[in-house]
C-alpha cells in the first residue's frame, strides 16, 4: 500500500510529534501530510522540526497563512496527497500498531472503496478525565457488528437499529474512489464536519468494516479539545446538531438519487433537533403543528434525548 496520512494541525504543539511518529511506524505510510492552520502556540515550529527529522513528513499551510479550520485543512491535505490511499489523523490522536492490518487484506478487492475500524480513548490529564469521562468513558467508538456496505449509510442515520459509530481516525479511503464525490469537507461547518463527510462518503462509496472489536487508533482527550470550547460557551449539543442536520437535509433533498424514504427520514431528524433547540413556547407550537401534519416527526423526536429532556 501507499498511504498518505493527513493531519490538520492547530494548537497541538504538545501532541503533534506523537501523532506523526505513530503514523511513521508503518512501512505502508508513504507520507505524512501536515497542514498547519495558523496555530496560536508553537505548533508550526514543531512541525518544521518534524519535516527536518523525517523524510516522509511534509508540511503545508493555507495560501494566505490564515486559519481556516479542520475541514479546509483536510481538503488541502487531500489535494496535496501523493499516495494511492488516504488516512486521517487528528493532531492530538495517535495510531496503534494494528492500524492498517485489515486494510492490507481488504483493499486487495477492487470493490472496496474504504475501510473503517474502532478507536479507543486516552485522557492526557486527570482533569480531562474528570470532565469528559461521562462523554467518552473507556468505551470503544465502533460499529457494533459487521455490516454490508449498502447498510452503512442508513445505519449512520439510525434507520436500521443500533448501529454504532466510527471515527475519521479509523478511516482509510482509496484515493481513486473520491472522484465519485463532488466535494470533500464542507468548510463553513465549524463542528461536525467529519460527521457530515462520513454520511456522504458512505452514500457514494463502498465502506467495509475492518477491526471493530479492538482499537486501531486512540482519541486523545485534553482540556483544549474542541468539545471543551463548545461546553465552555454553554452551547446545547442540540444547537450544533441543528446545523449538522440542516446541512444533511439540504444535501439529501438536492441529491436526486437519494430514495424518498431516506429523504423523509432525514427531514424528520432535522425537525426533531429544531424542536429540541427551540424556546419552550415555540417548541410546543412546533409539536402541536407536527402532531397534526406529520406525527412521525414527533415520534422521531422521542428518540432524541435533547428533544425529550426540555419538554417541560
Amino acid at each position: 500500500m501507499k498511504i498518505s496520512v493527513i493531519i490538520p494541525v492547530y494548537n497541538a504543539e504538545k501532541y503533534i510529534s506523537q501523532a506523526v511518529e505513530s503514523a511513521l511506524q508503518f512501512e505502508d505510510v508513504y507520507e505524512v501530510v501536515m497542514v498547519e492552520d495558523k496555530s496560536p502556540d508553537n505548533a508550526l515550529q514543531v512541525c518544521r522540526e518534524l519535516t527536518e527529522k523525517y523524510d516522509r513528513v511534509k508540511l503545508y499551510q493555507h495560501p494566505d497563512k490564515g486559519n481556516h479550520g479542520a475541514g479546509a485543512s483536510r481538503n488541502l491535505g487531500m489535494k496535496k496527497a501523493g499516495g494511492d490511499f488516504i488516512a486521517f489523523l487528528d493532531a492530538d490522536d495517535y495510531y496503534l500498531p494494528n492500524r492498517f492490518d485489515a486494510e492490507k487484506e481488504l483493499f486487495k478487492n477492487d470493490e472496496v472503496d474504504g475501510v473503517y475500524g474502532a478507536i479507543g480513548v486516552h485522557y492526557y490529564s486527570d482533569k480531562a478525565k474528570e470532565q469528559y469521562y461521562k462523554v467518552f468513558g473507556d468505551r470503544l467508538t465502533t460499529v457494533y457488528k459487521k455490516y454490508h456496505p449498502k447498510d452503512v449509510f442508513p445505519g449512520q442515520l439510525n434507520m436500521i437499529g443500533t448501529f454504532g459509530l466510527f471515527s475519521i481516525d479509523s478511516l482509510t479511503i482509496r484515493k481513486s474512489s473520491l472522484k465519485n464525490m463532488e466535494y470533500f469537507f464542507k468548510t463553513h461547518l465549524k463542528l461536525h464536519q467529519d460527521t457530515e463527510f462520513l454520511f456522504r462518503l458512505s452514500y457514494y462509496l463502498n465502506l467495509y468494516p475492518g477491526i471493530l472489536d479492538q482499537a486501531v487508533a486512540v482519541r486523545g482527550v485534553h482540556e483544549n479539545n474542541r468539545i471543551t470550547k463548545v461546553d465552555s460557551r454553554e452551547v446545547k449539543p442540540a444547537a450544533t446538531r441543528v446545523i449538522l442536520w440542516k446541512e444533511v437535509n439540504n444535501w439529501a433533498q438536492n441529491e436526486s438519487t437519494v430514495p424518498e424514504e431516506i429523504k423523509l427520514h432525514i427531514k424528520r431528524v432535522y425537525r426533531s433537533f429544531r424542536i429540541a433547540n427551540a424556546p419552550l413556547l415555540k417548541k410546543w407550537g412546533m409539536i402541536s403543528r407536527y402532531l397534526l401534519t406529520d406525527y412521525r416527526s414527533i415520534r422521531s423526536g422521542l428518540y432524541n434525548i435533547n428533544f425529550r429532556k426540555d419538554l417541560f
